[in-house]
């Protein structure tokens, strides 16, 4: 492999992306300085802009350029519903179904004591001030269904059950198209007891 420090720091930087290896961030390297140079210059550009103008929202800690992002700015979001989800990633998620027109919480992250990761870690007490101000009706909890999601989302609906607030959970079941004898037992259990 060609010795350069530049190189390696480069394939060091992007072995830092989720699922990016030795052998891929390698890869990665060569095809921008050998056969890409304006897309890796487009790149650098973009993610330096990104980490000095993105920041979270002072409501729902999305990412926004802004103080407050589009959605909690938009009047024609129901003020009533709000969903706590884990990431801006996961907003996206449910933003692309198109189903839901409520406004947001964003964790960023989930309880993990493994990891060090506690109530105020998350954003607890800014979750509980948001949700208890008078305007929430409902509390719709879309943490992952991990084991960490869903030691998260206990927690959160504990906390908000206290203060009187309907605390409404994502329903888990059997994937649209899928086929009963390929899907996992956890999966078909789970949509048997949450059946409708």
């Amino acid at each position: 492999m060609a010795d350069s420090s530049a190189l390696q720091t480069l394939i060091q930087a992007l072995r830092k992306l989720p699922g990016v290896g030795e052998k891929s961030a390698s890869r990665m390297a060569f095809h921008l300085l050998q056969r890409d140079r304006e897309g890796a210059q487009l790149l650098s550009r973009a993610l330096q802009q990104a980490v000095s103008q993105v920041k979270h929202c002072t409501q729902c800690h999305t990412f926004t350029e802004a103080d407050i992002c589009q959605t909690c700015l938009d009047s024609s979001r129901d003020p009533s519903k709000l969903c706590v989800i884990e990431t801006p990633a996961d907003q996206s998620a449910i933003e692309r179904t198109l189903a839901y027109k409520g406004l947001y919480f964003v964790l960023m992250g989930r309880l993990s004591p493994l990891d060090g990761l506690g109530p105020r870690d998350i954003g607890l007490h800014q979750l509980l001030a948001r949700a208890t101000n008078g305007v929430v009706q409902e509390v719709i909890l879309a943490t992952n269904f991990t084991a960490e999601g869903e030691a998260t989302a206990h927690v959160i609906s504990e906390a908000l059950k206290a203060r009187g607030l309907r605390v409404t959970r994502l329903a888990r079941g059997v994937p649209v198209g899928s086929e009963l004898e390929y899907v996992d037992l956890g999966t078909i259990a789970h949509a048997l007891v949450d059946r409708r």
